[in-house]
């Protein structure tokens, strides 16, 4: 009898053996002690308790190849940015002296439970930009439909984890780099479909920083006495809970 079923091809076979060393990769590394700050303005306190707590996703819900591929791009098309900024002018720090060993800028606040590590830092800008320095830059690579979406309405309503992002990352940097939270920060998009790239301005939002803040505070505090925040969402088909990694387990627990 002939056998009709499909048998992997070369390509399939390659792929497979590429996603296997990502994920195996990725197994090996430790996970987070600390909160990103760069997940403060997520919809969902719980979610990102669950985050800190490095408590256990739901199965197969892991990282696959696929989406480390995703995140890979992501990185590389980031370097091309800094490298494209660089190159029309812009005065662009992205490591400590802008050494290939030199750390990355950053902050640790909450004794180091509450960690951000930025994109970059903007000292100088091309002749007649008239650019407030220094900025904090941020970068973001997105499919077309979420790129065309912060082009017409802007990140801060697109986008609100990113503007979150970059609320708390002034708030925080300005120890470090004072006067970047009285600079805009200039936020880049980059559309992955089409390599077009929008650059907004966006100013320092003090509210939201301080709003993300607690937040970040109020996770540290019930994750210590072992208390469980409330999820997002009522029933569980909401948006936020039918992508969630913790669903099963967060829909198994009291409201």
């Amino acid at each position: 009898m002939l056998d009709y079923n499909r048998r992997p091809s070369f390509a399939d076979r390659v792929n497979a053996a590429v996603d296997q060393a990502l994920t195996a990769d990725q197994a090996m590394r430790p996970p987070r002690d600390y909160l990103g700050g760069s997940r403060l303005g997520h919809a969902c306190e719980r979610a990102l308790q669950f985050e800190f707590t490095a408590t256990p996703k739901d199965e197969g819900q892991d990282f696959s190849g696929q989406s480390l591929r995703i995140f890979g791009i992501g990185h590389a098309l980031e370097d091309l940015a800094v490298a494209w900024l660089r190159g029309a002018g812009f005065d662009l720090y992205t490591r400590k002296g802008n050494r290939p060993d030199g750390g990355q800028f950053g902050f640790s606040v909450a004794g180091g439970r509450i960690r951000g590590h930025v994109d970059g830092i903007i000292a100088a800008g091309p002749e007649g930009f008239g650019l407030a320095v220094p900025a904090l830059w941020e970068c973001k690579t997105m499919n077309a439909k979420n790129w065309r979406a912060c082009v017409k309405d802007g990140v801060t309503k697109s986008k609100p984890v990113y503007a979150a992002q970059i609320a708390v990352y002034q708030a925080y940097m300005e120890t470090s780099v004072p006067g970047i939270s009285a600079a805009p920060a200039l936020f880049t998009a980059i559309n992955k479909d089409t390599a077009e790239m929008h650059h907004e301005l966006v100013p320092f939002d003090a509210d939201l920083a301080q709003r993300m803040s607690d937040r970040g505070v109020r996770i540290l505090q019930a994750s210590d006495a072992g208390e469980l925040l409330p999820r997002v969402a009522t029933t569980p088909d909401f948006f936020e809970c039918r992508f969630c990694p913790w669903t099963e387990r967060c829909w198994g627990l009291p409201a």
